[in-house]
């Protein structure tokens, strides 16, 4: 889903000659990747793909970048971090698919001319695959003694601890258990609230899982709903804060990172 207010940055939507000239000024190229992966019954399956986005659009905006399209698809559901892959909807890539996906991109990117790179993950599982990727397609442009440097990061990472204490009445549960909850629900309810349908919250309930995983999954331990935490104290509120101090703390650290 392409938000307008970015839609300036987004290299699908510039000509070749418009991306040309852009990539004169050594921007920075944002690719943000996702899943297609079950929220429970108030969000839509293609949530990590829009928060991702919609995490890229605004740092690139802060930094003067280029935003790629998202990849929609990731790596197969876990059950302790995204409720497995025993729900109707959840579509998976093997994570060979994905390596070699992000490795086509990235070098497609240095023939190109773009020398700098942030993947901006906002799905759990799809972490190593993507670094993956970016090794593999290192040591590619390596032999062409072609330069990149390449950022990987999860969004959530960024959000200052302060802020994730201030959203919860307890302990904050983790990153893998925030699913489809609190964090996720907000984040929505600001940027695509007519994707949420407060009237399907399910009952709070905490995914409970042993210190092991078990193949052929099973589903022992995910809520029949899907979602991993509570989330009816999300509000669109909670969201702004989340989305702005994310993407502040991230910019930041990206400049650092690249000297800018």
């Amino acid at each position: 889903m392409i938000e307008t207010e970015y839609a300036h940055r987004r290299i699908d939507l510039m000509s070749w000659t418009t991306y040309r000239d852009r990539l004169k000024d050594d921007p920075i190229i944002f690719l943000p990747a996702g899943a297609l992966e079950q929220h429970g019954p108030h969000l839509p399956m293609g949530c990590d793909a829009i928060l991702s986005a919609a995490m890229a659009a605004r740092a690139a905006e802060a930094l003067d970048g280029l935003q790629l399209p998202g990849l929609r698809y990731g790596y197969k559901s876990q059950s302790r971090s995204g409720g497995g892959q025993l729900f109707p909807g959840t579509t998976s890539l093997d994570g060979a698919t994905l390596t070699a996906m992000l490795r086509d991109i990235l070098r497609e990117l240095a023939r190109h001319g773009a020398r700098r790179v942030v993947v901006v993950n906002g799905h759990v599982e799809n972490q190593w695959f993507l670094t993956e990727g970016i090794d593999l397609a290192l040591r590619d442009l390596a032999r062409s003694q072609e330069e990149m440097r390449v950022v990987r990061c999860e969004y959530w990472n960024y959000t200052p601890q302060a802020v994730l204490e201030s959203m919860f009445e307890g302990a904050f549960p983790g990153v893998d258990l925030e699913h489809a909850a609190l964090l996720e629900t907000s984040m929505m309810l600001a940027l695509q609230p007519h994707l949420v349908d407060l009237d399907a919250l399910p009952e709070d309930a905490t995914g409970a899982f042993p210190g092991h995983d078990v193949y052929p999954q099973t589903g022992e331990g995910v809520p029949s709903s899907g979602v991993l935490a509570p989330a009816r104290a999300a509000s669109a509120e909670k969201g702004r804060t989340l989305i702005e101090s994310t993407v502040a703390e991230m910019a930041a650290a990206l400049r650092r990172e690249f000297a800018i």
